[in-house]
């Protein structure tokens, strides 16, 4: 559920002209058919809501909605679709719950945990609406079955968290004419907007260019207040009950972001990239976005393709080596690069706590001639200090395989993890 970087920063096209997007959208599904006597007593208060009425709770009746993800941003989105009566939910999403995901992913609890995300929504949300027809599709989303999965659905609510889905999302969505709404979180902020190659941009337009790995934290790494999930999550679900039924204005060629220390809303304008090419096809996006391909070997040392060696020892190892100091055998240090509040939480005997950004900027000094050491959570963070500090002349900076994570599954399981 990590963000995309501030669009304002991004180089993101904004100010876009009032004229140049739809000021009124088509409705995406028509008003075929009837209501029950038991829909019509459900959703009876948006039935005397003026310029809305039976007609567009037909829409939505009608509608095919796909969610990517039943997370932290899927979980307000599905209940919502499914409690405004949405005919049709798809689910994609090949993950199991997690005690961590309690804090901020609604849709399921503690009885859920060890069980497929899908799966769990699935039945949270009959509980809501049995009306509603669930379509779960427990893979991993990719460019081999992105296609054949939105050929099925009107829209699109992506609630993923990580960049090379959401370019696979929009260039998938672009290509097969459809819309979709879009939102990320990360620690007190949030962002959501609707893209239509059709209609206006997408989100290539907003960011041309993925961040650089490593860039931009995930939610496992950065955190996230867990109650942004359900305030932007309304909001994506307020742009799909829009876009299916025709009323109102969509945040089509706009940008909420939300910043919930402050309790502000801003906007940030988007018009598409004349100069753009039309998308369509479908590439390599982990490729696109500087990150190993699954399955892919990696590049031989030395090769032209190859990314700079992180050296990296397991846990096991470091245990070994942190045995060897104590005997006085061994001299290095162990760096623990996470932030002061993980290190709070759970940290290794004997490593010293530097976050990764004072090494970074440059803040924190580092002993070159020291043998080091860098741990993080899970080995991302780690693995790019060791990388700038042997960019900078640092020859013995080694990095832990699966950080502090690994470390307490492997050697410490008495330890608390997150």
């Amino acid at each position: 559920m990590s963000p995309s970087p501030s669009p304002a920063s991004a180089g993101a096209p904004v100010s876009a002209p009032p004229s140049s997007l739809p000021a009124v959208l088509p409705p995406l599904v028509e008003a075929t058919g009837r209501l029950s006597q038991e829909e019509t007593l459900r959703y009876s208060r948006h039935l005397i809501i003026p310029g809305f009425g039976t007609e567009a709770q037909l829409r939505l009746k009608n509608a095919r909605v796909l969610v990517i993800g039943a997370g932290g941003l899927g979980s307000p989105a599905l209940l919502y679709l499914a409690a405004a009566g949405v005919g049709t939910l798809g689910i994609v999403d090949d993950d199991g719950v997690e005690l961590s995901n309690l804090q901020r992913q609604v849709i399921h609890g503690v009885p859920d945990l060890g069980r497929s995300k899908a799966v769990s929504a699935r039945d949270s949300i009959l509980a809501l609406n049995p009306l509603v027809d669930v379509v779960l599709h427990e893979e991993r989303l990719d460019r081999g079955n992105a296609l054949e999965l939105f050929a099925g659905y009107d829209l699109i609510v992506d609630g993923t968290d990580n960049f090379a889905t959401r370019y696979l999302v929009n260039d998938a969505a672009a290509i097969l004419g459809k819309p979709y709404v879009w939102g990320s979180i990360l620690r007190f902020d949030g962002q959501v907007s609707v893209f239509w190659q059709d209609h206006g941009p997408t989100y290539r337009d907003l960011y041309p260019e993925a961040p650089p790995p490593g860039s931009v934290p995930s939610c496992a790494e950065g955190g996230v207040l867990g109650v942004l999930c359900g305030q932007i999550g309304s909001v994506m679900v307020n742009e799909a009950i829009k876009l299916i039924t025709g009323v109102g204005t969509t945040l089509l060629g706009r940008v909420l972001v939300f910043d919930a220390l402050e309790m502000t809303w801003r906007e940030v304008r988007v018009r598409p990239d004349p100069a753009a090419p039309p998308i369509t096809e479908l590439i390599d996006y982990e490729q696109f976005c500087g990150l190993p391909s699954p399955g892919s070997a990696p590049a031989r040392e030395g090769s032209a393709e190859a990314a700079p060696t992180v050296p990296t020892v397991t846990v096991e190892e470091l245990a070994a080596l942190l045995e060897a100091r104590s005997a006085g055998s061994a001299d290095f240090d162990l760096l623990d690069v996470r932030n002061p509040e993980e290190h709070a939480i759970v940290s290794i005997d004997g490593a010293v706590l530097v976050p990764k950004d004072l090494i970074l900027d440059g803040d924190a000094v580092i002993d070159d001639s020291r043998t080091l050491y860098v741990h993080c959570k899970s080995g991302v963070r780690s693995a790019d200090v060791v990388r700038f500090l042997r960019e900078r002349g640092h020859r013995d900076a080694t990095s832990v395989e699966g950080g502090i994570v690994e470390w307490v599954r492997r050697i410490e399981p008495e330890k608390m993890t997150y």
